[in-house]
């Protein structure tokens, strides 16, 4: 369905600009008249992105939609009766407009997984395939629960993820601000009285005189070759899946980050499995949804291979095993899974163990990172003191009184 875009009042006759799915304007004006507002004016938008205009939709608001639901539909109300509600106390306006379509989606005789599809934006593959094994198996509860669970662990596990890299950037660019601000203002002041001495200057000393002239020459390059490499590095990435890869490959080796980075991926791909698995999606379907959650090429090529080897008669540990990028600890939970007929308990112990060292691993990345970081600033501080003043120590040192 097109995009539209509306201007409307609410009851106590508040103007409200957003945008929402319609079929037509009698349509849009019948999904406005739900969400309790009056359509003044409305026309389809050219804009492709539902989500361009009409605010962002959080973990949090899918966190709140799953456990809303998760509780009336467990109490024994009805779904449309269960989404009317929620569309009523829902702020965001974005997600206020998804809500409402689902309800009219449902309404028209589909049942709420093909209506949560046609909002990939909102809804992801492996989120819309739980829902659709829940109405299969009458689990929706349970699964809805699992969901909410899941959202707020993988929230958690963003917030980790944030802070273990936020913090060193903003120490390193600290740093090399720090640094900038000497070659740029300090050096060139101290560097006329150095050169007066006639002297020979040491080697450290004409390093830093070239360094810093460099600085105040081009100082637009050494501005803008920071965001001019990252976009371009995002660019090719992008282009080039040959570039994706190896930069995903590079992610997993880079020193103390690349470890913490896998353990957080292969956290994300066990919990979502073990969910998939047991709420009856089979083997193959839940490794063909778990690829787009990765977020990293080597291991998506990874699980990609171990689904064709299964899906051609090998076992999955030895699947998993041959494609050599999961490490022992899966691969043992996977054949005691396996062995006892309990694959999703045995991959959530992963996911649990995976997740403790994540919250380990970063508490240590963050103890270390204030002393290097010192250790920097401090060598680069006394790099610049002995350049600078050790020809003045070395003239006055001669000097006969």
């Amino acid at each position: 369905m097109p995009l539209y875009t509306y201007k409307a009042i609410d009851s106590i006759g508040k103007s409200v600009l957003g945008r929402v799915d319609a079929a037509n304007l009698f349509d849009l004006e019948q999904r406005l008249s739900h969400m309790g507002l009056d359509l003044i004016s409305g026309a389809p938008t050219k804009q492709t992105s539902r989500l361009i205009g009409g605010g962002k939709i959080t973990r949090q608001d899918l966190i709140n939609f799953c456990f809303h639901l998760e509780q009336l539909t467990g109490a024994g109300v009805p779904i449309v009766e269960g989404l009317v509600d929620l569309r009523d106390s829902v702020e965001n306006p974005r997600f206020k407009e998804v809500v409402s379509g689902l309800v009219e989606s449902i309404q028209g005789g589909r049942n709420m997984s093909q209506a949560m599809a046609d909002f990939p934006e909102v809804f992801g593959k492996v989120f819309v395939s739980l829902v659709r094994s829940g109405e299969q198996t009458g689990k929706l509860p349970e699964v809805l629960s699992s969901l909410t669970e899941t959202l707020k662990w993988e929230d958690e596990l963003a917030s980790q993820t944030k802070k273990m890299l936020m913090v060193p950037a903003f120490v390193g660019g600290t740093v090399l601000l720090v640094t900038f601000f000497l070659m740029i203002f300090l050096v060139p002041q101290m560097v006329g009285f150095i050169k007066s001495m006639g002297k020979d200057l040491p080697l450290q000393t004409v390093i830093l005189i070239e360094v810093s002239n460099f600085c105040v020459n081009y100082w637009w390059v050494v501005l803008a070759t920071p965001p001019a490499i990252f976009f371009g590095v995002r660019y090719l990435a992008r282009n080039n899946p040959k570039v994706e890869f190896a930069i995903d490959l590079y992610k997993l080796k880079i020193p103390m980050i690349g470890p913490v980075l896998r353990k957080i991926i292969l956290s994300r791909f066990t919990s979502s499995f073990a969910m998939m698995y047991a709420s009856g999606i089979t083997v193959l379907d839940a490794i063909r949804s778990s690829e787009e959650i990765l977020g990293n090429r080597p291991l998506e090529e990874a699980l990609r291979s171990a689904g064709r080897q299964i899906a051609d008669g090998k076992g999955m540990t030895l699947a998993f095993q041959d494609v050599g990028l999961f490490p022992p600890l899966v691969i043992r939970m996977l054949k005691i899974g396996e062995g006892t007929g309990a694959l999703d308990r045995a991959l959530l112990n992963v996911s649990y163990f995976y997740n403790r060292e994540v919250k380990e691993a970063i508490s240590k990345i963050q103890a270390m990172i204030e002393p290097v970081m010192t250790v920097a600033l401090g060598a680069i501080l006394g790099w610049v003191m002995v350049s600078v003043m050790g020809p003045i120590y070395d003239t006055v040192s001669k000097m006969k009184f």
